[in-house]
């Protein structure tokens, strides 16, 4: 078990914003702080992750339909339309070369994406600025994410919890080895893919009382 070494972040994903939160909280013994919303409608808790006892540029964002704006119908971010409760969706990695790695895994047969311009305010009022890939093969593989001049969230002043392990289950870990391969990043950088049922994520933190919890 092990801590990718490019993550950025976690998605937990839920059709209830306040429930997400109430659920991570009951398993964690951490509630996120509220981070902002998003022109999609949709808005977001944050808890930053640390590695031991050091603070590192992680975190997790639960995320959920904007309470603030009236919906006809769920949001289809992160496929939170479909989701009947809270569910890790996928995650973040954050190269050096965002362009860069883009270009390579697309001559090595897997389209990330295009790369995608995109902001939120706090609820102090403080503009994030952020870029990142939108496509590629479902949520079972990271997207990609460069935060330029904004400092990630992950640094920023909200709660924190230790993370034990991050990674992938799949019944047949071929396909998503495949394309970690494509995007040609150093060892390590990505969650391992482990052989197993149901697929899905597996997040293990520790909580504050020392205990620690699989997600």
């Amino acid at each position: 078990m092990s801590v990718p070494g490019l993550l950025d972040h976690i998605v937990i994903a839920g059709p209830d914003l306040a429930g997400v939160v109430s659920w991570f909280a009951e398993r964690t013994g951490v509630t996120a702080a509220p981070g902002g919303a998003h022109p999609t409608g949709t808005a977001n808790a944050l808890v930053a992750l640390t590695v031991g006892d050091r603070r590192a540029p992680h975190y997790i964002e639960l995320i959920g339909p904007d309470p603030d704006v009236e919906h006809e119908s769920l949001p289809e971010t992160f496929g939170i339309r479909d989701l009947a409760g809270p569910e890790i969706v996928t995650y973040a990695i954050h190269p050096d070369d965002i362009d860069g790695v883009v270009t390579g895994a697309r001559e090595r047969g897997f389209d990330p994406g295009d790369v995608w311009d995109l902001s939120r305010r706090r609820p102090d009022g403080v503009l994030l600025e952020w870029r990142l890939t939108r496509g590629g093969s479902g949520f079972a593989v990271p997207f990609l994410i460069d935060w330029g001049d904004t400092e990630q969230p992950g640094l920023s002043d909200v709660p924190t919890l230790e993370i034990v392990s991050f990674e992938r289950v799949e019944r047949d870990p071929g396909p998503v080895r495949r394309v970690h391969d494509a995007l040609a990043l150093p060892e390590g950088s990505v969650a391992e893919v482990v052989e197993g049922e149901p697929a899905g994520y597996r997040l293990t933190v520790r909580r504050p009382d020392g205990e620690t919890v699989t997600l």
